[in-house]
């Protein structure tokens, strides 16, 4: 049976090295500080944001929230972003997403100062994830998924790692982060011809396409560790399941992550890492 690489012990590790990093800013009278941007009343947003504030107290992170309403025009929120960027004492922001399609999502992320951008919403932060520049920060999802592989060891530097999905989210971005610590990376998609195969090849398997089961008995072998990105509501079992067949993959592989339980309980330490750090950089 697989080892689960659970992501709990991760996020707690990494709210520990970050609560220690927030007592020399406190010293010199910073404190990082996070705004959380939510239009309506979405309960996934609901259910991010009130995980967000709980890791940011734990690290000591100061949290603003600004709500609008689901039918507040696009210069309503516009002004909202605008000041934020000429808050100095605001260090990042989260625009939660998606927003109501009678807003322009594009210019709304693009009105975003990129180093107060802690969850790439913006070009300059792809940029950044792309050139491995400092410019914003990777997405939280894509960055949480490094923090777990490092967690438990797992060795990247000259790795075949395969990673099924290509979104600007998760699948590009984490394709390259990988790539930035020497792995050697194959990208696949749903219409990969012989998926399975190509996925067979891999020492690490990060999921992400958003297909529940994408990933089966056939896509795997012995020796290999599976991070689940995808995180899906299956109607027949009434439960979270990821991308991966977990009860027919976790016999096979060496290790695995869980749905729930794995990748996505990290995320909110990894933004509370992209403030930290952005608070860092504005010191400097």
């Amino acid at each position: 049976m697989a080892v689960e690489l659970r992501g709990a012990p991760v996020a707690a590790a990494l709210t520990e090295r970050l609560a220690a990093r927030v007592v020399p800013l406190a010293e010199r009278g910073l404190v990082p500080t996070l705004a959380i941007v939510r239009v309506g009343e979405r309960e996934d947003d609901l259910a991010y944001e009130r995980g967000a504030l709980k890791r940011c107290e734990r690290v000591g992170i100061d949290v603003r929230r600004v709500t609008l309403p689901a039918d507040c025009g696009q210069d309503d929120l516009l002004a909202v972003i605008d000041r934020v960027n000429r808050d100095g004492s605001v260090h990042g922001c989260l625009m939660l997403r998606p927003l109501p399609p009678t807003l322009d999502e594009a210019a709304a992320c693009a009105a975003l100062a990129p180093e107060k951008d802690v969850d790439c919403a913006t070009d300059a932060s792809l940029a950044g994830v792309f050139s491995g520049r400092p410019v914003g920060f990777p997405p939280c999802t894509a960055a949480a998924v490094l923090e777990i592989l490092d967690h438990y060891d797992v060795p990247l530097a000259g790795a075949r790692v395969t990673v099924v999905g290509r979104s600007l989210v998760i699948g590009r971005p984490v394709s390259l982060m990988l790539q930035a610590r020497d792995a050697t990376v194959t990208m696949c998609h749903s219409r990969t011809r012989d998926l399975a195969s190509v996925c067979r090849q891999a020492d690490v398997l990060v999921v992400a396409a958003g297909r529940p089961g994408i990933v089966g008995r056939e896509s795997v072998r012995e020796g290999q560790v599976v991070v689940d990105v995808g995180i899906n509501w299956d109607e027949r079992s009434a439960r979270l399941v990821g991308d991966v067949d977990y009860d027919a993959v976790s016999g096979v592989v060496d290790a695995i992550t869980p749905v729930p339980g794995g990748v996505g309980s990290v995320t909110t330490a990894v933004l509370a890492k992209h403030v930290v750090e952005a608070a860092e950089r504005s010191c400097r």
